[in-house]
């Protein structure tokens, strides 16, 4: 009977409110600037599934369903978090893996966040690897730089760090979700088709083309400061307007890169109009953007005004979609037989995700 080690695990999409472009290590996937997230609600969810076992002949993964080429330098550079774990742990054994995103795939939704979260999770227990937060971050952060925040609950700041190594660069969570319990992410969907420019690429680019890269970097640590204490006083107003132009100057430095960058559509900017409208009428911030490498708005808003900004973004005609996330406590083991996506032989599960019912269930 040959040896099987499998484990299951959900992890959560973060979406960053002072945000994170560009690298200062392409390897080990080091940031240029520290940054700041809150995790998402299980709305935004990734479960993973992984299995070790020295009978295997190679690492395999299944993605939502469909066999991944891992020749493909995309996807064989996010799994070298197997490696990683396999060296760890002290064998060499093959990995199964099969993984199903909840939510829009590449579309600047966070997907790889989750999904390397939950990777970084389930391959660690399966190898019986006893990891601290700070370790696992380290870990999550090899396959996805985003990922490293999503292995944590509530508000989170990835530390740029300071050492070659990438031993100080991780994260940390500085508020539990239950701090801002009122604070509600409404995700207004324009467009949930693959974007054409990767995360990856798009940071190369700016780094080597942007002038205004380098202005971005001078005054980034005072946003940092300065969201970290309107977080902690709850202060929705200073929060919603610091997010919004730190949003702004990302794209901004996005289109300041050549050729330029452009993530936001038509639809994003009816968005941002009608935001600021709202903000304007009610003459008070309810309700603040933040937008990711990708067209889709994360409005972000406090309990007591979610309708009214729902029916303000229903009101636009691109916007295809709302979803409404509240901040989520982290990734979560599964272990009934029946969440598992692979047997403990390895075997690919028939499993997808229903969007009637919102949850993973077998064909």
């Amino acid at each position: 009977m040959k040896n099987y080690l499998r484990a299951t695990f959900e992890a959560t999409a973060n979406i960053a409110v002072v945000k994170y472009w560009g690298k200062r290590d392409e390897k080990l996937i080091l940031p240029t600037n520290s940054n700041l997230s809150f995790t998402m609600d299980d709305k935004l969810k990734t479960r993973t599934t992984v299995v070790f076992s020295e009978d295997f002949k190679e690492d395999e993964l299944y993605l939502n369903g469909q066999k991944i080429d891992l020749n493909d330098q995309s996807a064989s550079e996010r799994m070298i978090q197997l490696d990683l774990v396999r060296k760890s742990a002290g064998f060499n054994h093959k990995a199964r893996v099969a993984s199903i995103n909840c939510f829009p795939t590449a579309a600047g939704f966070a997907s790889s966040a989750s999904g390397m979260a939950a990777l970084a999770c389930s391959s660690a227990t399966a190898a019986n690897l006893k990891l601290s937060n700070k370790e696992l971050s380290i870990l999550a952060r090899r396959g996805s730089g985003s990922a490293c925040r999503s292995v944590l609950g509530g508000f989170v700041q990835w530390h740029r760090g300071k050492n070659e190594d990438g031993s100080d660069s991780y994260a940390s969570e500085i508020f539990p979700a239950s701090h801002w319990k009122e604070l509600v992410n409404v995700i207004a969907v324009v467009d949930s088709e693959k974007k054409k420019t990767s995360s990856r690429s798009g940071m190369k680019q700016t780094i080597l083309t942007s002038k205004l890269f380098e202005k971005r970097l001078q005054t980034i640590n005072e946003t940092i400061e300065d969201t970290i204490r309107a977080v902690e006083k709850r202060d929705f107003e200073s929060f919603a307007k610091l997010i919004i132009k730190e949003s702004n100057n990302m794209h901004a430095v996005m289109l300041d890169t050549y050729p330029p960058i452009m993530y936001l559509n038509d639809n994003s900017r009816k968005v941002i109009d009608k935001i600021i409208e709202l903000n304007e009428n009610k003459g008070k911030m309810i309700a603040g953007y933040t937008f990711d490498a990708g067209p889709n708005a994360h409005v972000y808003t406090i309990e007591n005004n979610l309708e009214v900004v729902k029916e303000t973004l229903k009101e636009i005609p691109g916007v295809k979609e709302l979803i409404v996330c509240r901040i989520g406590n982290g990734p979560k083991q599964l272990t009934n037989e029946s969440e598992h996506l692979l047997t403990v032989e390895g075997k690919v599960k028939d499993m997808f995700f229903d969007e009637k019912t919102k949850s993973i269930i077998s064909r």
